[in-house]
């Protein structure tokens, strides 16, 4: 079993057995704590609302932690610290974490964890914007496409992935991408701005329709979910 709750916009905790996984935390409550635990924490880049200093404050808890930061965050480095870019790779606590290019900026992870793979998006998405030239939006579909297709041979259990109401029409365009070119067990949409009226478009949606009951429907922060892997 995974505990995963909902901490808000993109951020996310994972308990394990042994392990917990922080993504792109910037506010939010904390469930209280298994501070004999692991903790690895996970950033995606430096955008505000996706990277918030308080995570430094974890190592007054965790005695066993440690930092993967986007090589585009500004921060001074520490022992407990590893910056990684586009299309690298390390280990971490047991688990070979893997990284994607983002078409915004900084990195999106992918994890291999006791038998576990986990994919967290950051702000790599399908980002069609009406108001951009149909050079730059065309430019977004294919770095986005390309980056997706390198997954299409994993077996991904658990993934969070962009769909941002500001896109209009467009706003699950890179959720569609992604459900449909991988093999995904469990999606969570966020960074939807706490419009939580998005998951009621997206069960409505024609093109999730072979894939809706994979979509796991948050309303409110700090929920948790236990899953079954």
């Amino acid at each position: 079993m995974m505990k995963v709750t909902y901490l808000g916009h993109s951020g996310f905790l994972l308990e394990m057995e042994s392990i917990y996984c922080l993504f792109d935390y910037y506010r939010g409550e904390f469930p209280k704590w298994d501070c004999d635990k692991k903790m690895a924490v996970f950033v995606s880049h430096a955008h505000y609302d996706h990277f918030g200093k308080e995570i430094f404050r974890l190592r007054d808890y965790f005695s066993d932690i440690c930092f993967i930061l986007s090589s585009d965050i500004d921060t001074p480095a520490d022992e407990d610290i590893i910056f990684i870019g586009p299309n690298e790779e390390t280990d971490v606590f047991g688990m070979n974490v893997r990284t994607l290019r983002s078409n915004d900026q900084g990195v999106a992870y992918l994890l291999h964890c006791g038998g576990r793979t986990i994919y967290h998006a950051g702000d790599l998405n399908w980002w069609h914007w009406e108001g951009e030239s149909e050079a730059f939006n065309k430019m977004i579909r294919r770095t986005y496409q390309s980056e997706i297709n390198k997954l299409q041979q994993e077996k991904i259990d658990l993934a969070f992935v962009p769909v941002d109401p500001r896109l209009g029409e467009q706003y699950c365009w890179g959720l569609d991408c992604f459900m449909k070119r991988t093999d995904t067990k469990y999606v969570f949409p966020m960074h939807f701005w706490e419009n939580y009226k998005v998951f009621d478009r997206l069960m409505l949606e024609k093109c999730t329709e072979e894939y809706v009951d994979r979509i796991v429907k948050i309303e409110r922060e700090g929920q948790t979910f236990l899953l079954a892997i």
